[in-house]
């Protein structure tokens, strides 16, 4: 049976449209809680994964140095409001989670979910976090079935989801670290995903947990877009005692990827934001 939310030029790929709202008057249904839209990610080696944002400006130690200053201190009391001057805040409600990106990245809706599913199954999520942030949206392009429809990819991608089972931080990266890899990359390939020991780590505002490093090696070029790519996830408590975590991955070794400074640099804006509540 086809997945009723499949995209036919995408391979594995789901995508959840938001469902139409009508004006409403200030209090009415429209201000209540939507659905989630899903935009999950491409198979990999077929059509790879989710990315994006807005530019080509390579990122990384070289951005402006006055990014590091923090914002004045009437903004930075507000967890929702970006920690690090120029960039902007990716608030996920739903967890009490925040963090900052770069100016160049494309914040998307708390509401959004994005994931991979199987190659071999495409109604199968194998990974996906909520409100994530994209960066260089149109990266690559290719048409996946040999349809003519034209798919972008993007290049890299952050966002935080629940750990719902996980026993402590380090084992919520150890799990999903090479899970992001295996289903963005290397799909059905185990065997190219190497994976770093957790590593404990704080966060500037305080929030403790582990995170943990993985990457492939030696993928397949079986289409221009294929390839190698990495992430890097940090699992901590939010304010309600849930085990939850922050999950990055990219594409490595191609001109422009995200390099390890610019993650943890992201990495190290990681905040609670208030209790957890649906958005």
């Amino acid at each position: 049976m086809q997945n009723p939310y499949q995209q036919p030029d995408r391979p594995g790929d789901l995508y959840r449209p938001p469902p139409f709202r009508p004006p409403q008057e200030p209090g009415g249904e429209g201000g209540r809680r939507s659905r989630k839209k899903v935009v999950a990610a491409i198979g990999a080696l077929t059509a790879l994964a989710v990315t994006a944002a807005a530019t080509g400006v390579v990122l990384g130690v070289r951005e402006n140095r006055a990014r590091d200053r923090a914002v004045p201190p009437a903004s930075a009391a507000d967890p929702t409001k970006p920690q690090v001057a120029g960039w902007k805040a990716v608030v996920n409600p739903k967890h009490g989670t925040a963090f900052d990106v770069p100016p160049q990245w494309e914040v998307l809706e708390p509401t959004v979910f994005s994931g991979h599913t199987d190659n071999k199954d495409r109604d199968k999520v194998l990974i996906g976090h909520t409100a994530p942030a994209f960066y260089k949206s149109k990266w690559c392009s290719i048409d996946g079935d040999g349809d003519g429809q034209v798919s972008d990819v993007r290049l890299a991608n952050v966002g935080t989801k629940g750990a719902a089972g996980a026993k402590n931080p380090a084992e919520i990266a150890e799990k999903e670290a090479p899970t992001w890899v295996y289903a963005a990359y290397t799909q059905p390939d185990k065997s190219v995903v190497k994976t770093d020991k957790p590593v404990a780590y704080t966060t500037r505002s305080g929030v403790r947990g582990s995170y943990v490093r993985a990457r492939s090696t030696g993928v397949p070029r079986t289409n221009h877009c294929a390839g190698d790519g990495q992430a890097v996830v940090f699992g901590f408590k939010n304010s309600r005692g849930d085990l939850v975590s922050w999950d990055f991955y990219g594409r490595t070794g191609v001109p422009g990827a995200v390099d390890d400074a610019l993650i943890m640099r992201v990495l190290s804006t990681v905040r609670l934001a208030g209790d957890p509540k649906e958005p």
